[in-house]
């Protein structure tokens, strides 16, 4: 069998496609398109039958011409000659007395992309929103927008913009949707569609003929109108309250955004609005669907904040499944500790201790965190819990329940006691840099009522050369000085043999600084050092800041029904931000802000910005992966063609540049972890013409300056420039670029 898309299988489809037997019989016809598009789909290269394709529309075969349609809609932008011969055909079939045909013609016109082809489309698609058929106006309403879209920047149509509202009353419920979809697009720029009241009362009237998806998207667009009397108000909302009872989950969600939105001046209505949709979230939560499940899970934690009870006698709802994925189960476990009380305490945290020893050791400790939350109301059932977890003597259980202490002890001291006789023992199943600062904290500040405390810091001075984390050799000097204080006879040796090796031999400055201070300070006298180390060991007024005062329903009502409670709102923010610049280009930078800080831009580069063309020009190759090594082979073959200094204020926070320069298709390859000092970042970004743009972002804090560099291996200053517009807006996004 020959090679898919190979020429013999091209010229074997072309002689069938020409065979008059073939024509003749309809079956075997079709048979043949029907493996032109088979190979197509599958990235063969079939444009070399498109003059046969063409011919193969003239049927009465409305599924020959749906196929024919697709091939002719996909190697149209590949045989723009040819293509006029396919305008031609569909122009034709717009007249067809058939309604299918005539609709599928129109839809395949407005999706042909090709330079010019809106003056062919226009006539057509205005005699579409009259046409008789409601299946042909729906493709005609929507075959507006698409035209928009090619007419790009120009002047809206007065003349369709009215035309548009005018169908608002077909009596086809869905071109009533894809009419309110056409004009959102089509006024984009003057901020959508506007909805006043006789549209609103009208689209409301209608909702009951809209099928679910439709009634979603016209209960987001009714956001818009705001009632102008409380007795408009309430009939609408009498109107909407049906909807609460939906089976369709969309559905009841955007119905009772809209009604938090309508009732912000009545707390009482939304309450009442949030206890009739509980079942429609409970079922969700419970949903096969992972999406649907983790998306409702996002809304009721929201939900908690203004009303902390509203779920709780559904707390089992909330349980873990063996089968669900690690998402939903941090979420459920997130939500139990929120629905905690005197009744259900008991239970749930038997559950949780279940979770404790999962086999995903992240679970375990998210769930070891969760009860650690919980000990702060109901401290004495969730130390024994904890404590009876460090019997297990599991490496990851062991780290985390003593973090769970540290924080604990500091939050609620009167389970200090219970706390200080658990700990003896831990220290052996504890390897990670977080479990040793913690158990090293608790030894130092509460060492006095732990009888084997000297000797454990003990052997963690003895393996200090051995010590890999700064961090830990910090806080072991910080306790070990501590209790020193209370236990001096004990840790004066090790203490001096501690400080001895911090600052004689150890390379970390950080670390080395810090032996200098104690050293330092025990040279000033031991009231000094008391004075300033004996802080107090704990603080219970925190526990105000960690039980938050109950948030009212209007501070997150906007946010419901969107992904706001899925990523967050400052993480959303920069997500929607890196899109825009992604979907539309840049907004290139006001240079002469920056005339203080110096010139960014050079003189002779200065005209080359102000000329520089839309950045929708460039694409950026969304797979583009390129090794560590064959970066740096390729950054020290290539010079410098961009380098450009931003004046910055603040932290780089590593993780969020990340994502936002992923969301544009810029590949991280190096980035230092926060607070390193220089921080750098390597990146790199191919376009679809092939060229690559290598770029290092350089951070000098006492500087205050972000420096970046960018190479190019091949040199065009056209996609260079566009590139930098890119990068800038998304440095400028998610840092603290004083412009």
């Amino acid at each position: 069998m020959p090679y898919l898309g190979s020429e013999d299988e091209v010229k074997e489809l072309k002689k069938a496609l020409c065979n008059p037997h073939i024509q003749a019989d309809r079956l075997r016809y079709r048979n043949v398109i029907q493996r032109v598009i088979r190979h197509m789909t599958q990235g063969s290269d079939m444009s070399g039958v498109f003059m046969e394709m063409v011919k193969a529309s003239a049927t009465i075969d409305i599924v020959q011409k749906k196929l024919v349609y697709l091939y002719m809609c996909t190697y149209a932008p590949l045989k723009p000659d040819l293509a006029l011969l396919a305008i031609n055909t569909l122009c034709k079939d717009c007249s067809d007395p058939n309604p299918m045909v005539r609709g599928l013609a129109l839809r395949s016109m407005c999706s042909l992309r090709l330079p010019g082809v809106q003056e062919y489309i226009q006539q057509p698609v205005l005699n579409g929103l009259h046409d008789k058929a409601s299946y042909v106006r729906r493709v005609a309403v929507l075959g507006c927008a698409k035209m928009h879209t090619l007419h790009g920047d120009s002047e809206v149509d007065g003349a369709l913009v009215n035309e548009l509202y005018s169908l608002l009353r077909d009596q086809d419920p869905i071109v009533v949707v894809n009419c309110l979809r056409s004009l959102e697009e089509i006024l984009k720029q003057e901020g959508g569609v506007v909805i006043n009241k006789p549209i609103a009362h009208h689209l409301l009237n209608r909702m009951s003929k809209l099928d679910q998806w439709g009634q979603a998207e016209v209960l987001n667009f009714l956001l818009r109108y705001q009632p102008r009397s409380e007795e408009e108000l309430f009939d609408i909302l009498n109107l909407l309250d049906s909807f609460l009872k939906s089976s369709s989950p969309g559905v009841v969600m955007g119905a009772t955004k809209l009604f938090l939105i309508l009732a912000k001046n009545f707390p009482h209505v939304q309450t009442d609005v949030l206890m009739q949709v509980k079942g429609t979230l409970l079922a969700a939560c419970s949903s096969e669907s992972r999406e649907l499940c983790f998306a409702a899970l996002c809304h009721v934690r929201q939900v908690l904040h203004s009303l902390p009870g509203h779920f709780s006698s559904h707390y089992k709802k909330f349980f873990c499944s063996y089968s669900e994925p690690h998402y939903i189960k941090l979420q459920k476990v997130e939500v139990l500790c929120e629905l905690v009380n005197d009744e259900n305490v008991q239970q749930v945290l038997e559950e949780l201790r279940g979770y404790c020893t999962d086999v995903s050791a992240d679970f375990a400790q998210a769930a070891i965190f969760a009860i650690g939350s919980i000990a702060r109301t109901y401290t004495d059932q969730c130390v024994q819990i904890l404590t009876e977890l460090l019997g297990l003597r599991q490496e990851h259980i062991t780290t985390v329940v003593v973090q769970t202490f540290r924080d604990l002890v500091w939050l609620c001291p009167q389970c200090t006691e219970a706390v200080c006789q658990a700990l003896p023992g831990c220290e052996e199943s504890i390897q990670d840099s977080e479990g040793k600062q913690a158990l090293i904290w608790l030894l130092g500040v509460h060492g006095k009522r732990i009888p084997n405390a000297p000797y454990v810091l003990e052997d963690f001075v003895e393996n200090v050369k051995s010590e890999t984390f700064p961090a830990v050799k910090m806080e072991l000097l910080t306790a070990l000085l501590r209790l020193f204080l209370s236990r001096p006879a004990e840790c004066q040796d090790m203490l001096g043999r501690l400080l001895y090796y911090c600052i004689e031999e150890e390379k970390d400055m950080a670390v080395r600084d810090r032996g200098l201070f104690y050293y330092r300070l025990l040279l000033a006298g031991i009231d000094e050092v008391k004075r300033i180390l004996r802080s107090p060991q704990s603080d219970p007024s925190l526990r105000l800041l960690e039980d938050q005062a109950e948030r009212p329903v209007n501070s997150w009502a906007s946010d419901f029904n969107t992904l706001v409670p899925v990523y967050g709102k400052a993480r959303w923010a920069t997500i929607s931000k890196c899109q825009r610049v992604e979907r539309h280009g840049p907004e290139l930078p006001n240079t002469a802000s920056f005339a203080t800080s110096g010139p960014l831009i050079p003189e002779e580069n200065k005209e080359r910005v102000q000329e520089l063309p839309d950045s929708r020009a460039l694409m950026l190759v969304p797979n583009h992966q390129l090794t560590a090594e064959c970066f740096e082979k390729t950054w020290l073959s290539l010079k410098v063609a961009h380098q450009q200094v931003f004046p910055w204020q603040g932290a780089v926070h590593p993780d969020t540049l990340q994502m936002a320069l992923q969301v544009v298709n810029i590949q991280t390859i190096a980035m230092n972890r926060a607070g390193a000092q220089p921080w750098k970042a390597y990146l790199s970004a191919q376009d679809d013409t092939g060229c690559l743009f290598l770029t290092e972002l350089l951070l000098e804090p006492e500087n205050l300056q972000m420096q970046i560099s960018v190479k190019q291996n091949k040199a065009r200053t056209e996609t260079l420039n566009s590139f930098i517009s890119v990068l800038e807006t998304v440095i400028g996004t998610i840092g603290d670029i004083k412009s």
